[in-house]
């Protein structure tokens, strides 16, 4: 029989509007990311969502440290990067407990509620009314 090396990895998930993020961080020499069995550049197309994805790391200073495993579900692409975001943030607090104040400070803990309010019967849009007439 051969033995299975166990390596410890934190999981999260992430949410922005509908989109819904699962994090796996391990541990690792050097740091890489699969999304949805792609790598960061060829899913995030754009510097700017590489950039969104990266900020956890960029502000705690943890940059080399792991490999990010994520299945991507919902959204635009955006809130997908946003979502990410959100699950790096919250799986790095299982990681160590410390880097909460510097997280939450930079708003990554915060799930972002807003979403697109949903159209209401008589109206044209959420709140756009039809025009009215005075006779």
């Amino acid at each position: 029989m051969t033995t299975v090396e166990k390596t410890r990895y934190f999981e999260a998930v992430g949410r922005r509007k509908t989109a819904i993020a699962r994090v796996r961080i391990t541990p690792a020499a050097k740091q890489s990311f699969e999304i949805n069995e792609k790598d960061l550049a060829s899913y995030f197309v754009t510097q700017e969502m590489q950039t969104i994805v990266e900020s956890p790391f960029a502000e705690t200073k943890l940059a080399q440290k792991f490999k990010v495993t994520a299945i991507l579900t919902g959204g635009g692409i955006h809130s997908q990067a946003e979502a990410l975001r959100h699950g790096i943030s919250r799986s790095l607090l299982d990681y160590d407990k410390e880097l909460r104040k510097k997280l939450k400070k930079a708003g990554m803990l915060k799930r972002d509620p807003r979403a697109k309010e949903r159209r209401k019967f008589g109206l044209k849009k959420a709140r756009k009314s039809p025009q009215w007439s005075k006779r």
